[in-house]
């Protein structure tokens, strides 16, 4: 015998609730032939009499009482929260994981995100700051934020920010007593600020091109960090040199704080892209959170 169906059980509990068949059998929009047909149905799997009709009431029977008194508020429950789901298709709610750099995060991704936040106060944004290559899917982030050379085959990818240049600086307090490093490869002469990371666990090597020659320099100081912002800090503070983002550095060179080292080999790398791991199960928040971050050209004037 097929056990009875949530259906069922709520065509039941409609017609306890309403005392009437032809009541309930509107409000759930069958005929009431095809309800007295469910309940019948009902009370045979379950062996027992449910309701007690006569020409002008329904009532429940001890039996039907105890099951109503049992799934009447479930139901009710259950209904008000498949109706919240659908609410849910076509509002955008939720919470949208992202894993991204400490940079990205400051320059891209919160003036962008920080206005969709206010228009839809039900969307909720969880950033995870690292630099590490990290397995969205594994760790059960809805999106990553890296640069478009890193980024996996197998994932989508959408670009939100141009491409970006890595420059090297210096504060004008450490270069006092030493002549700067004319090539890249002077550079192991001096005190250098390392980033580490997270996913091989070493430290990042930095890379230089000029005239289609690459060359990565791997180099050594007293500071490492994991956190680009303090890198800043540390070299503005003297104790070394920092390679890092060029927007990031760029104010500090214009208010001669740090002065640019190397700037005919700094090297320029595909921008910020978003990436997620299928469109089919892109839910409607991401989907603004994509849209709102989604890189548009400047136009160029003829």
């Amino acid at each position: 015998m097929a056990k009875p169906t949530l259906n069922d059980l709520q065509a039941f509990a409609t017609i306890a609730q309403e005392r009437s068949f032809a009541r309930a059998a509107a409000q759930l929009g069958l005929s009431r032939s095809a309800l007295s047909h469910k309940i019948r149905t009902l009370e045979k799997q379950l062996g027992v009499q449910l309701l007690i009709r006569t020409t002008r009431s329904v009532s429940t029977t001890e039996a039907g009482a105890r099951l109503l008194g049992v799934i009447g508020s479930r139901i009710n429950e259950i209904e008000e929260e498949l109706g919240s789901l659908s609410a849910t298709r076509a509002r955008p709610a939720g919470t949208v994981r992202i894993t991204a750099n400490d940079h990205s995060i400051q320059t891209t991704l919160w003036p962008r995100l920080l206005p969709l936040l206010q228009k839809y106060p039900e969307i909720r944004i969880e950033f995870s700051a690292d630099y590490g290559l990290t397995d969205i899917a594994a760790n059960q982030f809805n999106a990553g934020v890296r640069l478009g050379d890193s980024i996996d085959k197998d994932m989508i990818a959408v670009r939100i920010a141009p491409d970006m240049c890595m420059a090297v600086g210096a504060a004008p307090g450490y270069l006092k007593t030493r002549l700067p490093p004319a090539t890249p490869g002077e550079l192991t002469g001096f005190s250098c600020i390392n980033l580490r990371l997270p996913t091989y666990g070493g430290l990042y090597a930095w890379e230089f091109e000029k005239e289609g020659h690459e060359l990565n320099v791997r180099v050594q100081g007293q500071v490492t960090f994991n956190n680009v912002y303090l890198m800043l800090k540390a070299a503005i503070d003297g104790v070394g040199l920092v390679y890092a983002p060029r927007d990031l550095l760029e104010p500090y060179f214009s208010s001669g704080e740090l002065l640019p080292l190397l700037d005919d080999w700094w090297a320029t790398f595909p921008g910020y892209h978003i990436y997620y791991t299928s469109r089919h199960q892109v839910s409607p928040a991401l989907s603004l959170v994509i849209d709102a971050l989604r890189y548009q050209s400047p136009l160029i004037n003829p």
